[in-house]
Protein backbone atom coordinates (compact mmCIF):
# COMPACT_ATOMS: atom_id res chain seq x y z
CA UNK A 1 0.00 0.00 0.00
CA UNK A 2 1.40 3.39 -1.18
CA UNK A 3 1.90 5.82 1.77
CA UNK A 4 0.12 9.34 2.08
CA UNK A 5 1.30 12.33 0.43
CA UNK A 6 3.42 14.15 2.71
CA UNK A 7 1.22 17.04 3.99
CA UNK A 8 4.06 19.03 4.96
CA UNK A 9 5.29 21.70 2.66
CA UNK A 10 9.51 22.50 2.62
CA UNK A 11 11.14 25.10 2.12
CA UNK A 12 13.27 24.29 0.16
CA UNK A 13 11.73 21.49 -1.57
CA UNK A 14 14.35 19.22 -2.78
CA UNK A 15 17.97 20.20 -2.13
CA UNK A 16 20.05 21.91 1.15
CA UNK A 17 22.28 24.50 0.07
CA UNK A 18 26.06 24.84 2.34
CA UNK A 19 27.54 27.42 1.55
CA UNK A 20 31.33 28.27 2.18
CA UNK A 21 34.20 28.32 3.65
CA UNK A 22 34.17 25.22 5.78
CA UNK A 23 36.38 25.91 8.41
CA UNK A 24 33.54 26.91 10.40
CA UNK A 25 29.68 25.57 11.36
CA UNK A 26 27.42 26.16 8.05
CA UNK A 27 23.73 26.39 8.51
CA UNK A 28 21.20 25.88 6.37
CA UNK A 29 17.32 26.77 7.44
CA UNK A 30 14.40 24.18 6.44
CA UNK A 31 11.10 25.57 7.14
CA UNK A 32 8.38 23.22 7.69
CA UNK A 33 4.77 24.75 7.15
CA UNK A 34 1.43 22.70 8.65
CA UNK A 35 -1.21 23.69 5.79
CA UNK A 36 -3.99 21.24 7.29
CA UNK A 37 -6.19 21.75 10.42
CA UNK A 38 -4.45 18.75 12.02
CA UNK A 39 -1.60 18.62 14.70
CA UNK A 40 1.21 16.91 12.74
CA UNK A 41 4.37 15.16 14.29
CA UNK A 42 7.79 15.35 12.81
CA UNK A 43 11.10 13.99 12.46
CA UNK A 44 14.35 15.05 10.62
CA UNK A 45 16.79 12.20 9.77
CA UNK A 46 20.17 11.82 7.86
CA UNK A 47 22.34 9.99 6.56
CA UNK A 48 25.79 11.10 7.86
CA UNK A 49 24.78 12.01 11.89
CA UNK A 50 27.91 12.51 12.63
CA UNK A 51 28.23 15.44 10.35
CA UNK A 52 25.33 17.53 10.80
CA UNK A 53 23.40 18.96 14.00
CA UNK A 54 19.76 19.43 13.67
CA UNK A 55 17.72 21.90 15.89
CA UNK A 56 15.17 20.93 16.30
CA UNK A 57 14.87 17.53 15.30
CA UNK A 58 11.68 16.60 16.13
CA UNK A 59 8.49 18.04 17.49
CA UNK A 60 4.66 19.08 16.63
CA UNK A 61 3.69 21.59 14.45
CA UNK A 62 0.16 22.81 15.41
CA UNK A 63 -2.00 23.50 12.47
CA UNK A 64 -1.64 26.56 10.48
CA UNK A 65 1.38 27.15 11.73
CA UNK A 66 5.26 26.65 10.75
CA UNK A 67 8.62 25.87 11.91
CA UNK A 68 12.18 27.18 11.37
CA UNK A 69 15.02 23.82 11.84
CA UNK A 70 18.41 24.71 11.89
CA UNK A 71 20.92 22.20 9.90
CA UNK A 72 24.14 22.61 11.32
CA UNK A 73 27.42 21.42 8.42
CA UNK A 74 30.47 20.47 11.27
CA UNK A 75 33.74 21.83 9.70
CA UNK A 76 35.32 19.70 7.30
CA UNK A 77 38.15 19.76 4.35
CA UNK A 78 36.51 20.74 1.61
CA UNK A 79 37.19 19.04 -1.36
CA UNK A 80 35.13 20.56 -4.84
CA UNK A 81 35.96 17.39 -6.88
CA UNK A 82 33.79 14.99 -4.36
CA UNK A 83 30.05 15.28 -4.56
CA UNK A 84 28.33 14.98 -1.51
CA UNK A 85 26.28 11.80 -0.63
CA UNK A 86 24.20 13.36 2.31
CA UNK A 87 20.62 13.28 2.33
CA UNK A 88 18.14 14.46 4.76
CA UNK A 89 14.64 12.75 4.78
CA UNK A 90 12.11 14.65 7.16
CA UNK A 91 9.26 12.04 8.22
CA UNK A 92 5.46 13.22 9.83
CA UNK A 93 2.38 11.81 11.12
CA UNK A 94 -0.54 13.24 11.89
CA UNK A 95 -1.88 13.36 15.58
CA UNK A 96 -4.65 12.08 16.58
CA UNK A 97 -7.28 13.87 18.15
CA UNK A 98 -6.92 11.94 21.54
CA UNK A 99 -3.14 11.95 21.73
CA UNK A 100 -1.01 14.39 22.99
CA UNK A 101 2.42 12.44 23.39
CA UNK A 102 4.75 12.71 20.94
CA UNK A 103 6.62 9.13 21.66
CA UNK A 104 3.14 7.59 21.80
CA UNK A 105 2.27 9.13 18.59
CA UNK A 106 4.98 7.35 16.81
CA UNK A 107 4.89 4.24 18.69
CA UNK A 108 1.50 4.12 17.82
CA UNK A 109 1.54 4.82 13.90
CA UNK A 110 0.85 2.32 11.64
CA UNK A 111 3.80 1.96 8.23
CA UNK A 112 1.04 3.39 6.06
CA UNK A 113 -0.05 6.48 8.05
CA UNK A 114 3.99 7.88 7.86
CA UNK A 115 4.68 10.62 5.52
CA UNK A 116 8.01 11.34 4.42
CA UNK A 117 10.19 13.61 2.14
CA UNK A 118 13.39 13.64 0.74
CA UNK A 119 16.20 16.26 0.42
CA UNK A 120 19.96 16.07 -0.93
CA UNK A 121 22.87 18.20 0.28
CA UNK A 122 24.73 20.75 -2.04
CA UNK A 123 27.94 22.26 -0.94
CA UNK A 124 29.58 25.89 -2.92
CA UNK A 125 32.27 27.91 -2.25
CA UNK A 126 31.88 31.56 -2.65
CA UNK A 127 33.66 33.43 -5.52
CA UNK A 128 36.56 35.66 -4.96
CA UNK A 129 34.28 38.90 -5.82
CA UNK A 130 31.59 37.39 -3.13
CA UNK A 131 33.64 36.71 -0.41
CA UNK A 132 34.72 40.84 -1.02
CA UNK A 133 31.39 41.63 -0.88
CA UNK A 134 30.32 39.77 1.96
CA UNK A 135 32.76 40.88 4.05
CA UNK A 136 33.49 44.77 4.06
CA UNK A 137 32.87 45.09 7.39
CA UNK A 138 34.93 42.41 8.52
CA UNK A 139 37.58 44.08 6.59
CA UNK A 140 37.10 47.47 8.18
CA UNK A 141 37.04 45.32 11.91
CA UNK A 142 40.59 43.94 11.15
CA UNK A 143 42.12 47.33 10.30
CA UNK A 144 40.15 48.51 13.81
CA UNK A 145 41.40 45.74 15.58
CA UNK A 146 45.30 46.37 14.21
CA UNK A 147 44.94 49.88 15.68
CA UNK A 148 43.62 48.24 19.21
CA UNK A 149 46.63 45.64 19.11
CA UNK A 150 48.80 48.72 18.41
CA UNK A 151 47.71 50.99 21.53
CA UNK A 152 47.79 47.74 23.19
CA UNK A 153 51.48 47.53 22.40
CA UNK A 154 52.50 51.18 23.34
CA UNK A 155 50.74 50.73 26.62
CA UNK A 156 53.32 47.77 27.52
CA UNK A 157 56.22 49.61 26.23
CA UNK A 158 55.18 52.49 28.38
CA UNK A 159 54.41 49.91 31.35
CA UNK A 160 57.92 48.61 30.62
CA UNK A 161 59.90 51.61 30.91
CA UNK A 162 57.75 52.61 34.21
CA UNK A 163 59.03 49.06 35.58
CA UNK A 164 62.56 49.95 34.72
CA UNK A 165 62.48 53.33 35.76
CA UNK A 166 60.89 52.16 39.35
CA UNK A 167 63.68 49.29 39.43
CA UNK A 168 66.63 51.92 38.67
CA UNK A 169 65.17 53.59 41.72
CA UNK A 170 64.82 50.92 43.79
CA UNK A 171 68.36 49.73 43.14
CA UNK A 172 69.66 54.04 43.87
CA UNK A 173 67.79 53.64 47.22
CA UNK A 174 69.47 50.64 47.93
CA UNK A 175 72.68 52.14 47.18
CA UNK A 176 72.22 55.18 49.31
CA UNK A 177 70.88 53.02 52.11
CA UNK A 178 74.12 50.95 52.20
CA UNK A 179 75.71 54.22 52.29
CA UNK A 180 74.28 55.59 55.01
CA UNK A 181 74.64 52.48 56.76
CA UNK A 182 78.63 52.20 56.31
CA UNK A 183 78.90 55.81 57.65
CA UNK A 184 76.95 54.93 60.67
CA UNK A 185 79.80 52.24 61.25
CA UNK A 186 82.24 54.14 60.25
CA UNK A 187 81.36 57.04 62.40
CA UNK A 188 80.51 54.18 65.36
CA UNK A 189 84.03 52.54 65.16
CA UNK A 190 86.06 55.41 66.96
CA UNK A 191 83.65 55.69 69.45
CA UNK A 192 84.12 51.84 70.42
CA UNK A 193 87.70 51.57 70.38
CA UNK A 194 87.93 54.86 72.86
CA UNK A 195 84.99 53.21 74.85
CA UNK A 196 87.38 50.02 74.72
CA UNK A 197 90.77 51.97 75.23
CA UNK A 198 89.19 54.06 78.13
CA UNK A 199 88.14 50.16 79.47
CA UNK A 200 92.00 49.04 79.37
CA UNK A 201 92.74 52.24 81.06
CA UNK A 202 90.70 52.25 83.88
CA UNK A 203 91.22 48.43 84.11
CA UNK A 204 94.93 49.53 84.23
CA UNK A 205 94.29 52.39 87.10
CA UNK A 206 92.48 49.73 89.22
CA UNK A 207 95.22 47.46 89.20
CA UNK A 208 97.87 50.10 90.13
CA UNK A 209 95.81 50.59 93.07
CA UNK A 210 95.62 47.57 94.14
CA UNK A 211 99.31 47.24 94.05
CA UNK A 212 100.01 50.62 96.14
CA UNK A 213 97.20 48.77 98.41
CA UNK A 214 99.04 45.55 98.23
CA UNK A 215 102.55 47.42 98.88
CA UNK A 216 101.44 49.98 102.01
CA UNK A 217 100.17 46.88 103.31
CA UNK A 218 103.71 44.66 103.23
CA UNK A 219 105.24 48.23 104.05
CA UNK A 220 103.26 48.71 107.49
CA UNK A 221 103.34 45.15 108.17
CA UNK A 222 107.37 45.37 107.99
CA UNK A 223 107.40 48.65 110.23
CA UNK A 224 105.34 47.26 112.78
CA UNK A 225 107.70 43.81 112.84
CA UNK A 226 110.52 46.58 113.07
CA UNK A 227 108.82 48.32 115.94
CA UNK A 228 107.91 45.53 118.22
Amino acid sequence: MARPEQVLVLEPQHELKFRGPFTDVVTATLKLTNPTDRNVCFKVKTTAPRRYCVRPNSGIIDAGTSINVSVMLQPFEYDPNEKSKHKFMVQSVLVPYDMTDMEGVWKEAKPEELMDSKLRCAFEMPLENDKTSEHPAKQGSVSMDDGEVKKIMEECKRLQMEVQRLREENKQIKEDDGLRKRRVTSAAAPHSSNMAMTAVKDEGLSTRVLAFCLLFFVIGVIIGKMVL
